[in-house]
């Protein structure tokens, strides 16, 4: 069995279409067939049915495609392992980070790590606090920023960063604009404009507020942090939002407002699997990021 074989065969069970696959792969049609055909008689049972002018998966191709692809990933980073190994400055590292680190944290760090190691290549997904965590566990990502860190967990190490405030954003007009800082119970009678349920700033407002004696009178949501600005802008509502958010600016017609009682923090870190050693681009950024925010730290 051959991993050209392999690769040939996994990309006509994605496309379910030989010649698109030939396509794809810059090669001939007939040369995809034949190798398909000599995986099914070293396997001794066909993995593709005829549908029309597409082929389809059989039952047992589709136990067979599941572990291809696992073999293929397993190789892939081995390759890139042995690459890294030879020079750790070259490598390319997969960051998953959420919403709320997106316009100030993250940018900054990678910036920073850029002028150091230039070579070392970054692909970037935003997405949802839960994804994050399964994806670094699956192994999906090599790496997460996430805010906050999450609680003890066997298959992920943590590192956190730094600490931050959540502070109230309001329109500009609002009755306690001219304030210098807030307790949260008197934004009580007030809407509020929130990520949607199952995001954790929901979460974190949504305990903060409980913490104050009440339910936050949630009217309208966003699943982006310049969607809730907008809309407190507007006159919608209020929102909580981490100080980091505002490290760039503070939308016009809004007010950031320090919250007194009680004192909102969050922690922000990055996880990475347990249970596989860091690639040597890996911990090159992940010692150079917690050398980066000690020294901000410092200066705090």
């Amino acid at each position: 069995m051959e991993l050209r074989q392999l690769r040939y065969f996994v990309e006509v069970a994605e496309r379910e279409h030989i010649s698109d696959a030939a396509e794809h792969l810059h090669v001939a049609q007939s040369a995809v067939s034949r190798q398909i055909a000599n995986l099914e008689e070293e396997l001794g049972t066909p993995l593709f049915e005829r549908v029309g002018r597409n082929v389809k998966l059989t039952p047992i191709g589709k136990i067979f495609l599941e572990h291809a692809i696992t073999a293929l990933n397993a190789i892939d980073y081995a390759v890139k392992q042995v690459e890294e190994y030879l020079d750790p400055e070259r490598g390319s590292i997969k960051i998953g980070f959420p919403t709320s680190l997106a316009s100030y944290v993250l940018p900054t760090v990678i910036s920073a790590f850029k002028k150091d190691y230039p070579d070392v290549n970054f692909h970037l997904r935003q997405g949802s606090y839960r994804y994050l965590i399964e994806a670094v566990k699956n192994r999906e990502l090599n790496l997460a920023f996430l805010g906050p860190v999450p609680r003890k967990d066997e298959s992920i190490n943590s590192m956190i960063l730094f600490n931050e405030n959540i502070c109230a954003l309001l329109p500009a007009n609002h009755r306690l604009a001219k304030r210098d800082k807030i307790h949260l119970d008197e934004l009580r009678n007030d809407n509020f404009v929130l990520f949607p349920e199952g995001y954790i700033l929901h979460k974190v407002v949504v305990d903060a507020c409980k913490s104050a004696g009440f339910l936050p009178k949630v009217t309208s949501e966003g699943e982006d942090m310049d969607a809730l600005k907008g809309m407190v802008a507007a006159g919608i509502g209020v929102t909580l939002l981490p100080e980091s958010s505002f490290y760039d600016s503070t939308p016009r017609l809004t007010i950031k407002m320090k919250i007194d009682n009680p004192n909102i923090t969050r922690n922000v870190g990055i996880i990475y699997p347990a249970n596989r050693e860091l690639a040597p681009s890996e911990q090159v950024f992940i010692k150079f990021v917690n050398s980066f925010f000690s020294r901000l730290n410092q200066f705090q």
